[in-house]
């Protein structure tokens, strides 16, 4: 009796996921086998579905919140993390003092894909709220305004 049940604990071991990376959500398994190769030393994985064909997995690394995309068939498309004013580079916020001279960092955030690296930030003045992102020498590559209802959404 007692080999049937240290075989059955053996047998549900090693069939089980790492518990490093427990998901609360069914992401597709190609998504969770790329992220888990990716991503070996992830701690406290949440997934959750991002839209149609795109799951988002929300974990640590070392303390440090990140967020990756894949598509359902294991594709990688994102990887996100918060970062201090501090990590940002000194071109990169010559461009956000020069271009968006009175707005208010609301949001740093770090963000990799397969063209590269690039700032993201959530600027704000007065009612205006942007979403913009910066790349390594200090271009402009994405500026977009945030609505009113994306505000609310956020919120909920």
């Amino acid at each position: 009796m007692k080999k049937t049940i240290l075989i059955g604990i053996i047998a549900v071991t090693v069939a089980s996921p790492s518990c490093a990376q427990k998901s609360t959500s069914s992401a597709p398994e190609a998504a969770t086998k790329a992220f888990s190769a990716k991503f070996p030393n992830a701690k406290n994985v949440k997934w959750d579905k991002e839209n149609e064909n795109e799951w988002e997995a929300e974990f640590k690394i070392g303390g440090v919140e990140y967020s990756a995309n894949y598509t359902s068939d294991g594709i990688w498309k994102e990887t996100e993390h918060e970062i201090k004013k501090s990590e940002v580079p000194a071109n990169v916020m010559a461009t956000i003092n020069t271009e968006y001279a009175g707005y208010k960092i609301e949001e740093m955030e770090i963000s990799e894909t397969i063209e590269g690296l690039v700032y993201e930030f959530e600027i704000e003045k007065g009612e205006s709220e942007w979403e913009i992102a910066i790349d390594a020498t200090g271009k402009v590559t994405k500026k977009e305004e945030k609505k009113e209802e994306e505000d609310e959404k956020d919120k909920d």
